[in-house]
C-alpha cells in the first residue's frame, strides 16, 4: 500500500487578499485551514444589490465557480439546488484563524456535522455576528481553544499560537503532521499593541523546523505606499487631535478592531470625553467583557461610554422601534440632539454608511473626522470619494491615522528568515512572486492544484 503524504490544496487566497481556504491532508485526516470570503469574490458578476441568492444556497456560487464543488463538505440544505449530490462529511475538522469575514465567511455553506476549532474570543464574535442579525453561519459544533492546548485530529495534531492582529483571538497554527511540522501563520503584525504573541509564534514556530510555511502576505508589494504608524503612533497623534479642538471628533474603524476602540477610548477619556458608538459595538463589548484577558470596558458601567441611536419607524425613539438586542442599551442612549448639544464633549464612532446622521446632528464647522482605515486602492475608489463629497459639504477636517493589521514586506521577510521554512506557500497575497526573494523553495501557488510534501 503506497503511503499517502502530506498535502495541500489551496481552494482561495490564491493570488488575491483574504478567502483563505486551506485544505491539508495527512494519510487519512483531511482539515481545512480557514474557510473565507476574498474581498473581490464575483466582483466579474455580482455588485451592490445584485448578490448571490440566499434561497439558492450554492447554485449561485457554483455556477460562476465562486466556490470549489468538493464532495462531502457542504450541507445537504445548501447543495440542494446544485448538481452535486450530498454525501456524508469527508473532512474531519476547520480551524479557524480568526474572526474576520475574509477567514470564516463561508462556513455556513459547511455541513453542520464537521467540527470547528477556533479561539474563545472567535467564538464570541462569531456569536454577536449572528445575534446582531448580521449573519447566519449555522449550527455548528464549536471546540474553543486558547494558546497551550493541543488539538489531535487522529494522528495529526494542531498546536495554536496567539499572534497579534486587528481583532483579538487571532492565532497561527503549527501543525504536526506525519511528515513534520508546517506552519500557518493566519493574519499577524508586529506593531500592535501585543507584538509579543507574534514573536512567541515566531519562536514556537522556528522551534518546530518546519518543512512548509504557507503565509499571508497581504502588504508584500513591490513600493510601500501607506503610512506605517503603530498603534501608539494612532492613540498619540489622535490625541493631539482631540485636545487642540474643542469641537466634535468622529471616527471610523473596522468595528471588530477592539485595539482601536481602546485607543480612542483612551483618547476620549484622556480628553474628558464621552465615547459615544453604535448599539451594535455594545453588544459586541458586552459580550467581549466576558473574555477578561481582553480588559475591555462593560458599556452598561463605564460611564465614559454612551450609545448612539438613529430615529428608526415612528422617529421617537421608542423601545419598539429597536431590535430587542439593540434595546438592552438604552439606559445609554444618546440621540442626535444630544450630540448636538455637546459637540465638544464627545468622540463619536461614525461609520461611513451611517453619514446620514450628520444631516440631523449639525455639527459646527470645523469639526474633525478621524478615518481609521485602510486608505483606498486607488484614486477611483466611489466610497473613498463620496466620503471626501460629504466631509466637504459639511465642512469636516478629514485625517488619515491606522495602524495596519499585517506586517509590511520588510517585517514579514525577516519573519520568514527567522523561522526558516524548507518551503513556502504564499496567500492572502497579490505578489506571490515576491516571495522568492525570501526563499528560492517558494511555490506560486496555483488554485485548485495540490501540492505534495
Amino acid at each position: 500500500m503506497v503511503k499517502q503524504k502530506t498535502s495541500f490544496t489551496f481552494y482561495g487566497g490564491v493570488n488575491e487578499i483574504g478567502g483563505n481556504k486551506v485544505l491539508l491532508e495527512d494519510k487519512k485526516v483531511r482539515v481545512f485551514l480557514d474557510f473565507g470570503q476574498s474581498f473581490s469574490m464575483g466582483e466579474e458578476y455580482f455588485t451592490g444589490w445584485l448578490c448571490p441568492r440566499a434561497v439558492n444556497g450554492l447554485g449561485d456560487y457554483f455556477e460562476f465557480n465562486l466556490l470549489p464543488k468538493i464532495k462531502g463538505m457542504y450541507s445537504e440544505k445548501q447543495l440542494a439546488f446544485t448538481d452535486l449530490p450530498y454525501t456524508e462529511p469527508k473532512i474531519d475538522a476547520l480551524f479557524l484563524s480568526h474572526a474576520h469575514i475574509d477567514h470564516v465567511g463561508h462556513i455556513l455553506f459547511l455541513d453542520e456535522k464537521i467540527p470547528i476549532y477556533c479561539g474563545y474570543g472567535t467564538k464570541i464574535f462569531i456569536k454577536s455576528m449572528e445575534e446582531t442579525g448580521s449573519a447566519d453561519f449555522g449550527k455548528h459544533p464549536y471546540e474553543t481553544f486558547r494558546t497551550g492546548r493541543k488539538v489531535k485530529i487522529d494522528h495529526l495534531v494542531v498546536e495554536p499560537i496567539h499572534v497579534d492582529h486587528s481583532i483579538p483571538a487571532a492565532y497561527g497554527f503549527i501543525i504536526h503532521t506525519s511528515e513534520g511540522a508546517v506552519v500557518y501563520t493566519g493574519d499577524l503584525r508586529a506593531h500592535g499593541p501585543r507584538k509579543e504573541m507574534t514573536e512567541e509564534f515566531a519562536e514556537k514556530a522556528r522551534e518546530s523546523e518546519p518543512i512548509a510555511m504557507i503565509s499571508e502576505g497581504t502588504r508584500m508589494v513591490e513600493v510601500e505606499k501607506r503610512k506605517n504608524y503603530s498603534e501608539l503612533e494612532v492613540e498619540k497623534l489622535s490625541n493631539e487631535i482631540v485636545s487642540a479642538t474643542n469641537k466634535i471628533v468622529f471616527v471610523t474603524h473596522y468595528g471588530r478592531d477592539m485595539d482601536r476602540f481602546r485607543t480612542f477610548y483612551n483618547v476620549a477619556k484622556n480628553n474628558d470625553r464621552k465615547i459615544v458608538i453604535s448599539p451594535k459595538t455594545a453588544h459586541l463589548l458586552s459580550k467581549l467583557v466576558e473574555d477578561k484577558r481582553l480588559h475591555l470596558p462593560d458599556p452598561m458601567k463605564d460611564e465614559t461610554i454612551l450609545v448612539y441611536y438613529k430615529r428608526k419607524k415612528t422617529g421617537s425613539f421608542q423601545e419598539k422601534d429597536y431590535y430587542v438586542w439593540e434595546r438592552e442599551f438604552m439606559d445609554k442612549m444618546v440621540n442626535y440632539e444630544f450630540v448636538h448639544e455637546h459637540q465638544g464633549e464627545i468622540v463619536m464612532d461614525l461609520d461611513f454608511y451611517q453619514f446620514a446622521e450628520l444631516i440631523d446632528i449639525r455639527q459646527d464647522p470645523d469639526s474633525h473626522f478621524i478615518h481609521s482605515m485602510s486608505e483606498p486602492y486607488s484614486e477611483e475608489d466611489i466610497e473613498d470619494e463620496v466620503m471626501h463629497n460629504w466631509l466637504r459639504h459639511f465642512k469636516i477636517k478629514f485625517h488619515q491615522l491606522h495602524a495596519s493589521g499585517h506586517m509590511n514586506r520588510h517585517r514579514l521577510t525577516a519573519l520568514i528568515n527567522y523561522i526558516k521554512p524548507k518551503q513556502i506557500f504564499p496567500i492572502h497575497t497579490e505578489n506571490a512572486k515576491l516571495f522568492k526573494k525570501i526563499n528560492k523553495h517558494a511555490h506560486l501557488v496555483k488554485y485548485g492544484k495540490r501540492y505534495t510534501i
